[in-house]
């Protein structure tokens, strides 16, 4: 790109697609600032494992010259999967195709820490964006101050504060819901549930119910109970989420008659209860374009977590810094970027929608 000055590049999220951005520009000598809200790395947990698929993940860390590190703590192994019915009777057992497991705590660490210090400000709230009559856009921080760039990347997740300037466009509720909890030193604390759920991840269906267990490093595993219902369920039941004996109590009532081994996966957890509660957005997901602002990952196309999400923001983090650095200006970028990435998020998205209702029918 050739222009009278560098461009001003804004990110606004610190997630795997805004970081993988970054540092792609990075590496070809450009700049962005990432604003993130939170207010340091650690500021809270980084959820469950990823699988990094080879021509989308593993292609935008090739990207950012980062394989070998991912290589260094990725857990192939953790590619096992395994699909039981209520009744804890095995019915298949697989490995997947290239596509090793890494806790997303790790993988973020890994583009964290191959960032310039001072790329990524760190409690930083976005309020609005606002598209400028010179084709740029004012960011309004949460304490009322503004900032003018050339370019405005959300990469804010399911409820950007970015998507509302190009896009009205906002997540449903998917019927849906997963409850995570979750065990520690599970090899030695529990060894039955770790036989259970193996190297990999497990799924266990029942009608209109289902229980997934994840493998993570370090001897945990997140347990996701699955079923359909609204998204108030443990309101119009009368539940604090805070309760965990309530909580479990409940959910043992909903899986009533299940075996005795998969329900220990409710009642001997180290961890108490979140309710994830599945959003998405509409498919597909387009919108009119302004000059200066584009999105990528959840704020561009929010779907089921079927093993798409992480790696699709990825991917497109690195191909929209690959454009910046290769196109003429920033609105020629933003075309060539959203020219591709806008059909592809459909298609997955559509798949996902269609996987999430096979895997648990109404």
């Amino acid at each position: 790109m050739t222009t009278e000055h560098e461009p001003r590049i804004a990110v606004v999220g610190a997630g795997l697609g805004g970081l993988a951005c970054a540092k792609v520009l990075q590496s070809h000598g450009r700049r962005a600032t990432v604003f993130e809200r939170e207010p340091s790395a650690d500021a809270r947990g980084q959820g469950g494992t990823l699988d990094m698929h080879a021509d989308t993940g593993q292609f935008a860390l090739r990207a950012a010259g980062l394989f070998d590190e991912f290589q260094a703590l990725a857990r192939p192994e953790g590619q096992e999967w395994r699909s039981y019915d209520h009744n804890a009777v095995l019915l298949s057992k697989m490995d997947a195709d290239n596509r090793p497991e890494i806790d997303r705590g790790h993988l973020r660490g890994i583009y964290l820490n191959s960032l310039d210090p001072g790329t990524i400000h760190w409690g930083h709230s976005i309020s609005a964006v606002t598209p400028l009559d010179d084709g740029t856009s004012r960011l309004r921080f949460a304490d009322g101050t503004t900032k003018d760039f050339d370019l405005v990347v959300g990469a804010d997740g399911a409820w950007s504060r970015v998507r509302p300037a190009i896009s009205a466009g906002t997540p449903d509720y998917t019927g849906i819901t997963f409850v995570e909890t979750g065990f520690d030193e599970v090899d030695t604390c529990h060894p039955d549930l770790a036989r259970l759920t193996g190297n990999g991840t497990m799924v266990a269906k029942g009608p209109g119910l289902g229980i997934f267990a994840q493998r993570n490093s370090g001897g945990r595993i997140k347990v996701y109970l699955v079923f359909r219902g609204p998204a108030n369920w443990a309101e119009l039941a009368g539940l604090d989420l805070a309760d965990t004996a309530a909580v479990r109590a409940h959910l043992l009532g909903r899986y009533d008659g299940w075996d005795e081994r998969l329900l220990d996966l409710l009642r001997t957890n180290d961890s108490g209860f979140i309710d994830r509660p599945q959003y998405a957005l509409p498919v597909p997901h387009t919108w009119h374009r302004a000059p200066g602002i584009t999105l990528l990952g959840d704020a561009a196309h929010l779907m089921p977590p079927l093993g798409l999400g992480a790696n699709l923001a990825m991917l497109d983090g690195t191909e929209l810094a690959n454009a910046i650095v290769d196109e003429p200006t920033i609105d020629e970028a933003v075309r060539a970027y959203e020219t591709v990435m806008l059909p592809r998020s459909a298609e997955a998205a559509e798949a996902c929608g269609e996987g999430l209702q096979t895997l648990l029918p109404a």
